[in-house]
Protein backbone atom coordinates (compact mmCIF):
# COMPACT_ATOMS: atom_id res chain seq x y z
CA UNK A 1 0.00 0.00 0.00
CA UNK A 2 0.81 3.82 -0.70
CA UNK A 3 2.38 5.24 1.85
CA UNK A 4 1.44 8.51 0.08
CA UNK A 5 -2.40 7.39 -0.45
CA UNK A 6 -2.39 6.03 3.29
CA UNK A 7 -1.35 9.40 4.80
CA UNK A 8 -4.10 11.28 2.29
CA UNK A 9 -6.70 9.24 3.39
CA UNK A 10 -5.96 9.68 7.25
CA UNK A 11 -5.50 12.93 6.63
CA UNK A 12 -9.02 13.63 5.52
CA UNK A 13 -10.39 11.60 8.42
CA UNK A 14 -8.83 13.21 10.63
CA UNK A 15 -10.29 16.35 9.10
CA UNK A 16 -13.56 15.14 9.19
CA UNK A 17 -13.50 14.12 12.62
CA UNK A 18 -11.66 17.56 14.11
CA UNK A 19 -14.55 19.24 12.47
CA UNK A 20 -16.47 18.18 15.56
CA UNK A 21 -14.68 21.01 17.49
CA UNK A 22 -16.07 23.50 15.66
CA UNK A 23 -19.65 22.95 17.34
CA UNK A 24 -17.79 21.85 20.37
CA UNK A 25 -16.52 25.82 20.72
CA UNK A 26 -20.41 26.57 21.35
CA UNK A 27 -19.61 25.72 24.85
CA UNK A 28 -17.24 28.75 25.06
CA UNK A 29 -20.60 31.40 23.73
CA UNK A 30 -23.17 29.91 26.06
CA UNK A 31 -24.58 31.82 28.88
CA UNK A 32 -25.20 29.69 31.68
CA UNK A 33 -28.43 31.94 32.71
CA UNK A 34 -29.99 31.76 29.13
CA UNK A 35 -32.45 28.48 29.80
CA UNK A 36 -34.33 29.27 26.67
CA UNK A 37 -30.74 28.38 24.72
CA UNK A 38 -29.94 25.53 26.52
CA UNK A 39 -34.07 24.03 25.40
CA UNK A 40 -33.46 24.82 22.01
CA UNK A 41 -29.96 23.34 21.95
CA UNK A 42 -30.83 20.38 23.26
CA UNK A 43 -34.12 19.71 21.07
CA UNK A 44 -31.59 21.15 18.13
CA UNK A 45 -29.75 18.01 18.96
CA UNK A 46 -32.33 15.84 19.12
CA UNK A 47 -33.10 16.69 15.88
CA UNK A 48 -29.63 16.23 14.15
CA UNK A 49 -29.21 13.00 15.85
CA UNK A 50 -32.96 11.35 14.98
CA UNK A 51 -33.02 12.64 11.49
CA UNK A 52 -29.40 11.62 10.48
CA UNK A 53 -30.10 8.18 11.93
CA UNK A 54 -33.17 7.75 9.90
CA UNK A 55 -32.51 8.89 6.73
CA UNK A 56 -28.59 8.41 6.19
CA UNK A 57 -27.46 5.85 9.34
CA UNK A 58 -30.16 3.29 8.71
CA UNK A 59 -30.27 3.99 4.89
CA UNK A 60 -26.66 3.09 5.04
CA UNK A 61 -27.20 -0.32 6.84
CA UNK A 62 -29.94 -1.33 4.97
CA UNK A 63 -27.78 -0.50 1.74
CA UNK A 64 -24.98 -3.16 2.97
CA UNK A 65 -27.14 -5.86 4.05
CA UNK A 66 -28.78 -5.66 0.91
CA UNK A 67 -25.78 -6.64 -0.91
CA UNK A 68 -25.72 -9.82 0.72
CA UNK A 69 -29.73 -10.72 1.80
CA UNK A 70 -31.07 -8.76 -1.06
CA UNK A 71 -33.86 -6.02 -1.44
CA UNK A 72 -36.05 -7.37 1.54
CA UNK A 73 -33.77 -8.93 3.08
CA UNK A 74 -31.79 -6.10 3.57
CA UNK A 75 -34.59 -4.11 5.28
CA UNK A 76 -35.28 -6.84 7.78
CA UNK A 77 -32.04 -7.12 9.15
CA UNK A 78 -31.63 -3.41 9.21
CA UNK A 79 -34.60 -3.17 11.15
CA UNK A 80 -33.69 -5.96 13.25
CA UNK A 81 -30.01 -3.97 13.59
CA UNK A 82 -31.95 -0.99 14.42
CA UNK A 83 -34.49 -2.53 17.12
CA UNK A 84 -31.31 -4.57 18.60
CA UNK A 85 -29.50 -0.82 19.34
CA UNK A 86 -32.92 0.51 21.07
CA UNK A 87 -32.52 -2.27 23.31
CA UNK A 88 -28.65 -2.34 24.38
CA UNK A 89 -28.63 1.24 25.19
CA UNK A 90 -32.25 0.23 27.31
CA UNK A 91 -30.43 -2.51 29.12
CA UNK A 92 -27.43 -0.41 29.51
CA UNK A 93 -28.99 2.51 30.61
CA UNK A 94 -30.64 0.55 33.26
CA UNK A 95 -27.64 -1.02 34.46
CA UNK A 96 -25.92 2.54 35.06
CA UNK A 97 -29.33 4.44 36.89
CA UNK A 98 -28.66 8.08 37.32
CA UNK A 99 -30.12 8.48 40.63
CA UNK A 100 -28.60 5.45 42.88
CA UNK A 101 -24.75 5.84 42.81
CA UNK A 102 -24.13 6.14 46.33
CA UNK A 103 -21.05 9.24 45.90
CA UNK A 104 -23.66 11.42 44.47
CA UNK A 105 -26.50 10.40 46.98
CA UNK A 106 -23.80 11.83 49.45
CA UNK A 107 -23.55 14.62 48.01
CA UNK A 108 -26.90 15.65 47.76
CA UNK A 109 -27.21 15.26 51.47
CA UNK A 110 -24.76 17.02 51.90
CA UNK A 111 -26.31 19.71 50.70
CA UNK A 112 -28.67 21.64 52.87
CA UNK A 113 -30.57 23.88 51.10
CA UNK A 114 -33.78 22.16 48.84
CA UNK A 115 -33.06 24.65 46.01
CA UNK A 116 -29.41 23.55 46.11
CA UNK A 117 -30.47 19.70 45.55
CA UNK A 118 -32.62 20.06 42.61
CA UNK A 119 -30.02 22.32 41.31
CA UNK A 120 -27.51 19.60 41.91
CA UNK A 121 -29.61 16.83 40.59
CA UNK A 122 -30.52 18.61 37.27
CA UNK A 123 -26.98 19.70 36.74
CA UNK A 124 -26.12 15.79 37.09
CA UNK A 125 -28.95 14.77 34.67
CA UNK A 126 -27.83 17.09 31.90
CA UNK A 127 -23.80 16.15 32.36
CA UNK A 128 -25.68 12.20 32.25
CA UNK A 129 -27.08 13.50 28.86
CA UNK A 130 -23.80 15.22 27.36
CA UNK A 131 -21.82 11.95 27.99
CA UNK A 132 -24.65 9.66 26.76
CA UNK A 133 -24.74 11.56 23.98
CA UNK A 134 -20.76 11.53 23.63
CA UNK A 135 -20.61 8.07 23.91
CA UNK A 136 -23.61 7.81 20.93
CA UNK A 137 -21.77 10.07 18.84
CA UNK A 138 -18.56 8.14 19.88
CA UNK A 139 -19.76 4.72 18.62
CA UNK A 140 -21.11 6.76 14.96
CA UNK A 141 -18.44 8.43 14.14
CA UNK A 142 -16.27 5.08 14.42
CA UNK A 143 -17.96 3.41 11.39
CA UNK A 144 -17.64 6.97 9.81
CA UNK A 145 -14.12 7.13 10.11
CA UNK A 146 -13.60 3.71 8.79
CA UNK A 147 -16.29 4.28 5.64
CA UNK A 148 -14.20 7.92 5.04
CA UNK A 149 -10.69 5.82 5.56
CA UNK A 150 -11.42 2.95 3.30
CA UNK A 151 -13.34 5.48 0.40
CA UNK A 152 -10.42 7.59 0.24
CA UNK A 153 -7.89 4.60 -0.14
CA UNK A 154 -9.89 3.74 -3.36
CA UNK A 155 -11.10 6.73 -4.94
CA UNK A 156 -9.35 9.86 -3.53
CA UNK A 157 -12.34 12.44 -5.35
CA UNK A 158 -14.69 10.23 -3.48
CA UNK A 159 -12.87 10.26 -0.34
CA UNK A 160 -12.92 14.18 -0.14
CA UNK A 161 -16.53 14.35 -0.70
CA UNK A 162 -16.90 12.09 2.29
CA UNK A 163 -15.06 13.84 4.47
CA UNK A 164 -16.61 17.05 3.36
CA UNK A 165 -20.05 15.32 4.13
CA UNK A 166 -19.27 14.08 7.74
CA UNK A 167 -17.36 17.06 8.74
CA UNK A 168 -21.06 19.54 7.87
CA UNK A 169 -22.84 16.82 10.26
CA UNK A 170 -20.01 16.56 12.57
CA UNK A 171 -20.80 20.04 13.75
CA UNK A 172 -23.87 20.19 14.99
CA UNK A 173 -22.83 16.77 16.47
CA UNK A 174 -20.33 18.74 18.52
CA UNK A 175 -23.43 20.98 19.66
CA UNK A 176 -25.07 18.34 21.01
CA UNK A 177 -22.45 17.13 23.21
CA UNK A 178 -20.58 20.30 24.59
CA UNK A 179 -23.78 22.60 25.77
CA UNK A 180 -25.20 19.76 28.24
CA UNK A 181 -21.50 19.37 29.26
CA UNK A 182 -21.38 23.11 29.71
CA UNK A 183 -24.54 23.80 31.65
CA UNK A 184 -23.88 20.74 33.46
CA UNK A 185 -20.64 21.92 35.05
CA UNK A 186 -20.13 25.39 33.75
CA UNK A 187 -16.72 24.15 32.94
CA UNK A 188 -16.51 25.04 29.21
CA UNK A 189 -12.58 23.21 28.84
CA UNK A 190 -14.47 20.25 29.87
CA UNK A 191 -17.43 20.78 27.63
CA UNK A 192 -14.94 21.48 24.53
CA UNK A 193 -12.76 18.29 25.49
CA UNK A 194 -15.84 15.53 25.92
CA UNK A 195 -17.44 17.08 22.36
CA UNK A 196 -14.16 17.47 20.64
CA UNK A 197 -13.23 13.43 21.72
CA UNK A 198 -16.43 12.70 20.30
CA UNK A 199 -15.10 13.62 17.27
CA UNK A 200 -11.90 12.05 17.37
CA UNK A 201 -13.71 8.13 17.68
CA UNK A 202 -13.27 9.18 13.47
CA UNK A 203 -9.27 8.73 13.15
CA UNK A 204 -9.51 6.39 15.51
CA UNK A 205 -12.14 4.34 13.84
CA UNK A 206 -9.72 4.61 10.66
CA UNK A 207 -6.46 3.10 12.71
CA UNK A 208 -8.36 0.55 14.16
CA UNK A 209 -9.91 -0.26 10.74
CA UNK A 210 -6.48 -0.57 8.81
CA UNK A 211 -4.87 -2.49 11.99
CA UNK A 212 -7.44 -4.72 12.73
CA UNK A 213 -10.73 -4.83 11.49
CA UNK A 214 -10.60 -4.35 8.07
CA UNK A 215 -9.67 -7.95 7.24
CA UNK A 216 -13.00 -8.86 8.63
CA UNK A 217 -15.05 -6.08 7.70
CA UNK A 218 -17.91 -7.37 5.49
CA UNK A 219 -20.98 -5.73 3.79
CA UNK A 220 -23.19 -7.39 7.15
CA UNK A 221 -20.94 -6.28 9.94
CA UNK A 222 -21.23 -2.86 8.40
CA UNK A 223 -24.68 -2.99 8.07
CA UNK A 224 -25.49 -4.74 11.55
CA UNK A 225 -23.24 -1.69 12.93
CA UNK A 226 -25.26 1.01 11.04
CA UNK A 227 -27.94 -0.32 12.54
CA UNK A 228 -27.37 -0.55 15.83
CA UNK A 229 -25.86 2.91 15.83
CA UNK A 230 -29.28 4.34 14.48
CA UNK A 231 -31.05 2.86 16.99
CA UNK A 232 -28.90 4.04 20.20
CA UNK A 233 -28.53 7.41 18.76
CA UNK A 234 -32.77 7.94 18.34
CA UNK A 235 -33.57 6.36 21.87
CA UNK A 236 -30.53 8.41 23.38
CA UNK A 237 -32.34 11.13 21.58
CA UNK A 238 -36.22 10.30 22.83
CA UNK A 239 -34.66 8.97 26.62
CA UNK A 240 -32.40 11.72 27.48
CA UNK A 241 -32.51 14.97 24.97
CA UNK A 242 -36.14 15.78 24.74
CA UNK A 243 -37.06 15.23 28.01
CA UNK A 244 -34.42 17.61 29.36
CA UNK A 245 -35.29 19.77 26.43
CA UNK A 246 -39.01 20.10 27.42
CA UNK A 247 -37.59 20.13 31.28
CA UNK A 248 -35.86 23.47 30.79
CA UNK A 249 -38.06 25.72 28.84
CA UNK A 250 -41.18 25.59 27.00
CA UNK A 251 -42.89 22.81 25.39
CA UNK A 252 -42.08 24.49 22.13
CA UNK A 253 -39.06 25.77 22.07
CA UNK A 254 -38.12 22.53 22.42
CA UNK A 255 -40.08 21.66 19.54
CA UNK A 256 -38.94 24.86 17.61
CA UNK A 257 -35.30 22.86 18.33
CA UNK A 258 -36.08 19.46 17.10
CA UNK A 259 -37.34 20.76 13.29
CA UNK A 260 -34.37 23.15 13.23
CA UNK A 261 -31.82 20.22 13.71
CA UNK A 262 -33.69 18.43 11.31
CA UNK A 263 -33.31 20.97 8.71
CA UNK A 264 -29.62 21.74 9.30
CA UNK A 265 -29.41 18.04 8.86
CA UNK A 266 -31.16 17.73 5.99
CA UNK A 267 -29.51 20.63 3.89
CA UNK A 268 -25.93 19.61 4.81
CA UNK A 269 -27.14 16.60 3.39
CA UNK A 270 -28.54 17.44 0.19
CA UNK A 271 -25.33 19.56 -0.76
CA UNK A 272 -22.69 17.19 0.53
CA UNK A 273 -23.83 14.04 -0.59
Amino acid sequence: MDVHALGYAFALTLLAGLATGVGSAMAFFARKTSTKFLSLSLGFSAGVMIYVSFVEILAKSNSALAQVYGPQGGRWYSVLSFFAGIALIAVIDKLVPSHENPHENMSIEALDDEAKKEEFARNHRLLRVGVMTALAIGIHNFPEGLATFVSALHDPSVGVAIAIAIAIHNIPEGIAVSVPVFYATQDRKKAFLYSFLSGLAEPVGAVIGYLVLLPFMSPVVMGVVFGLVAGIMVFISIDELLPAAREYGEHHLSIYGLVAGMAVMAVSLLLFL
